[in-house]
C-alpha cells in the first residue's frame, strides 16, 4: 500500500503508545515521518524506518512555542513540507480541583491543548498554499464527558475539539481538513500507569485492575487498540474522508453511548 506516498507527516508523541501507532501506520502507507516525543527514540525510529520510509526526529519540548515553530521549521527543510499533522502529545494529572497544582494545570494545559494550536498555525500556510493538507488531533473521550478528578485534561481535551471546528470552518473551502479522534480507554503507557496504581491501592494483580478500570467506563470491556485509532488517522487521511471536516469521531467500545 502506499496512498501517501510522497506526503510527509509530522506526529507529536509519536515515541510510544497511540502516537508510534499513528506514525506506524502512516509510514506503512508511504508517509514520511518526523517524530518527536520523549519516549525511547532509538527504537520507535528504528520501528517507523523498518516500514521503508523516511524517518527523522526532533526532540521539541511542546510546552514551548518557539521549540514547536523550530520543529515545524526543521520538518519542512527536512521533507520539504508537512502534509499531514497528528497532535497526540499529551500528559495526565488526576487531582480534585481544589487540590489541583497551579503548575501541573498549566503543564496540562500547554501539552494537550496549547501545542496543538502552535503546531496547526505554524502547519497551516504550507497546507494552504498546496492547497491539501491534513490535521488529526488526538483528542479523547474526555473530550465530550467529564471524569471527576481531571479537570485539566478534561479542559484541554474539551478546547482541542473545539479547536478542531474552528480550524475546520477556516479551512472549508480548501483541500485542508481538520477533524478528532476521540479514544475511550487505550493502553498506552499513561494508562498502564493508573493500572499499576490501581492494582496496588487495591491488593489485585495487574490483570485485576485492567478489567476493573475499563469496565468501570466502558461496556465492552475492552481496551482500544493504538493500531484501531491508527486505522481511522489513515482513512482520515484518504480521499474517501475529504469531505470529514471538523468531526470528533469517538472510539470508546460504547462510553459515550450510555
Amino acid at each position: 500500500m502506499s496512498t501517501l506516498r510522497g506526503k510527509t507527516a509530522l506526529v507529536t508523541g509519536s515515541t510510544s503508545g497511540i502516537g508510534l501507532a499513528m506514525a506506524v501506520a502512516l509510514a506503512k502507507q508511504g508517509a514520511n515521518i518526523m517524530m518527536n516525543g520523549f519516549g525511547e527514540k532509538d527504537a520507535a525510529i528504528a520501528t517507523v524506518k523498518a516500514c521503508g520510509v523516511e524517518v527523522d526526529y526532533h526532540g521539541a519540548d511542546m510546552s514551548k512555542p518557539a521549540e514547536i515553530e523550530a520543529m515545524i521549521a526543521a520538518t519542512e527543510q527536512r521533507f520539504g513540507a508537512i502534509d499531514i499533522l497528528v497532535n497526540n502529545a499529551g500528559i495526565q494529572h488526576v487531582a480534585n480541583v481544589e487540590d489541583f497544582p497551579e503548575e501541573r494545570w498549566d503543564a496540562v494545559i500547554a501539552i494537550n491543548l496549547s501545542s496543538a494550536f502552535h503546531t496547526t498555525r505554524f502547519a497551516l500556510p504550507g497546507m494552504k498554499r498546496r492547497n491539501w493538507g491534513r490535521i488529526i488531533n488526538i483528542a479523547s473521550v474526555h473530550g465530550l464527558v467529564a471524569s471527576m478528578q481531571k479537570a485539566a485534561y478534561v479542559a484541554a481535551k474539551h478546547g482541542i475539539i473545539g479547536l478542531t471546528k474552528v480550524v475546520a470552518l477556516e479551512t472549508a473551502r480548501t483541500g485542508v481538513t481538520c477533524n478528532a479522534i476521540c479514544p475511550g480507554w487505550v493502553l498506552t503507557p499513561l494508562v498502564q500507569k493508573q493500572v499499576d496504581a490501581r492494582a496496588e491501592r487495591d491488593g489485585v494483580s495487574n490483570d485485576a485492575a485492567k478489567l476493573a478500570l475499563v469496565s468501570e467506563k466502558q461496556p465492552s470491556g475492552e481496551f482500544v487498540a493504538p493500531e484501531q485509532l491508527a486505522a481511522l488517522a489513515v482513512f482520515l487521511c484518504g480521499d474517501a474522508a475529504s469531505e470529514v471536516r471538523g468531526a470528533a469521531w469517538n472510539m470508546d467500545g460504547g462510553w459515550t453511548a450510555q
